[in-house]
C-alpha cells in the first residue's frame, strides 16, 4: 500500500493545511512513495532547500449567475453572493473547504492556494437585481469564503458589488475577518445611514500565536478588534462573531472575546460551535496532531459528545451548535455575557422599502 506524503513543511509556511488530499470527486492527486525512498528523508535544511513557498494562484471564472438562494432554517437569510471561491486566509476549520471538491480541487492546500475570482460579478449582480420579477430581501456576503481576503486588494470585486447594491438601495449583511473592509467605509457608512447594512467581524481567539497557526493569513485578533472600532465609529452596525468556538481550545475565552468586542464598539454578538463537515474533519485532526497534540483527544471527545458520537451532525437545528450538556453550558455562558455587556443577540431588520432600480442608459423617461 502506498503512503500519502504531505508537502515538505518548508513549502507550507503560512498555510494551515498539512495535506492536499484529492477531493471526493477525484481518483487521486497526492504525492506517494514510489519505492525510491521517502522524499522527506532527503529534504535539506530550509536555508539550503531553495524551494519557493506555495504561491497563491488566482484564476478567473466568468459567472453566469451570482445570487445563490437557500431554504435553510438555520440561516437568517435566503440569498447570498460570493465573489471568490477558495480563501487565502486558510482557516483550518473552515466549513466551506469541501466546496472546492466540486471544482476538482482539494479542500486542503488547494482551497487556500488555488483561488477562483469572478471578475464580472458586479455586472451579473446588476443584471439580476434589474429583473422585473426580482423581490428584495437582504443579501449576505461572505457566507462561503471571505469577501475581503488578500486578493480583493487588487481585484476589488467585493467593492464593485457594494457599489451596485448601494445604487439599488439594496440591504446587505457582510461577514469577514478581513480588515480591508475599512477601505469601503465610504460606501458602508452611507448605506448605514439608511439602514441598509450590517457587518459581522469574526474573532475566534485573543491568542495571537494560536490565531496565526489556526488561521495563518487572517489579520491578527487585535487588528480585527480595531476594525470593529473603525466600523462602529463610522456609524456602521457591527457584531462580534465568536465563531467557531473550539471546545477544549478556545471555549475558555468566550466572555473575554465578547467583552473585547463590546469595548471596541460592537452592538451585537453571535456564536457557532466548530463544525467539521466532510473533508474538514480529517484536515482538522491533522492540524490538532501537529499543533496541539496533548489537547487533540479532549477537543474531539467534546465534539463527538455534542454530535451523537460522530465528528459532525449535519441535521438542521443541530449542526451549528450541537446538543447536550456542554452545548447548553456554552449557550448559557454566551447569553449571560451578552446580557451583562448589553450586546444584542438579534440585530434589527435591515430596510427593504428603499429598494429601487436606478436609471440606466436607454431607459424610457417618465412623462410626469
Amino acid at each position: 500500500m502506498t503512503e500519502i506524503l504531505p508537502p515538505p513543511p518548508q513549502r507550507r509556511k503560512a498555510r494551515a493545511s498539512l495535506s492536499n488530499a484529492a477531493g471526493r470527486f477525484d481518483m487521486t492527486r497526492d504525492a506517494i512513495d514510489d519505492g525510491w525512498g521517502d522524499l522527506r528523508d532527503s529534504v535539506p535544511d530550509q536555508e539550503d532547500m531553495g524551494l519557493p513557498r506555495i504561491e497563491t494562484d488566482i484564476r478567473h471564472e466568468v459567472a453566469r449567475s451570482l445570487i445563490s438562494y437557500n431554504k435553510s432554517p438555520d440561516l437568517p437569510f435566503d440569498r447570498s453572493i460570493n465573489t471568490y471561491r477558495g480563501c487565502e486566509h486558510g482557516c483550518i476549520y473552515c466549513f466551506a473547504r469541501p466546496s472546492h471538491a466540486y471544482l476538482g480541487l482539494s479542500p486542503g492546500l488547494d482551497f487556500e492556494t488555488r483561488l477562483i475570482a469572478r471578475p464580472n460579478a458586479a455586472e451579473v449582480l446588476r443584471r439580476e437585481l434589474s429583473q422585473p420579477r426580482y423581490r428584495v430581501a437582504p443579501i449576505a456576503i461572505g457566507t462561503n469564503t471571505d469577501p475581503y481576503q488578500p486578493c480583493e486588494r487588487d481585484l476589488g470585486l467585493t467593492r464593485a458589488c457594494l457599489e451596485v447594491l448601494e445604487a439599488f438601495s439594496h440591504p446587505v449583511a457582510i461577514v469577514t475577518k478581513g480588515t480591508l473592509i475599512e477601505r469601503d467605509l465610504d460606501i458602508l457608512s452611507a448605506m448605514a445611514t439608511r439602514g441598509l447594512v450590517r457587518v459581522g467581524i469574526s474573532v475566534t481567539t485573543l491568542d495571537a500565536d494560536l490565531s496565526r497557526r489556526m488561521e495563518p493569513r487572517a489579520p491578527s485578533p487585535a487588528r480585527r478588534l480595531a476594525t470593529i472600532r473603525r466600523l462602529s465609529q463610522a456609524g456602521v452596525p457591527v457584531r462580534i462573531m465568536t465563531s467557531p468556538i473550539v471546545p477544549g481550545l478556545t471555549d475558555h475565552e468566550l466572555e473575554a472575546l465578547l467583552a473585547a468586542g463590546a469595548e471596541a464598539g460592537a452592538d451585537a454578538a453571535s456564536w457557532i460551535m466548530l463544525r467539521l463537515p466532510r473533508e474538514v474533519s480529517e484536515l482538522w485532526q491533522e492540524w490538532l496532531a501537529e499543533h496541539v497534540p496533548l489537547r487533540a483527544e479532549k477537543v474531539m471527545a467534546r465534539l463527538r459528545e455534542m454530535h451523537g458520537g460522530r465528528d459532525y451532525d449535519p441535521r438542521w437545528g443541530h449542526r451549528m451548535r450541537g446538543e447536550g450538556p456542554y452545548a447548553e453550558v456554552i449557550a448559557n455562558r454566551f447569553k449571560t455575557a451578552c446580557k451583562r455587556l448589553e450586546l444584542l443577540q438579534k440585530s434589527p431588520d435591515l430596510r427593504c422599502d428603499l429598494f429601487a432600480k436606478p436609471a440606466q442608459a436607454g431607459d424610457q423617461l417618465a412623462l410626469f
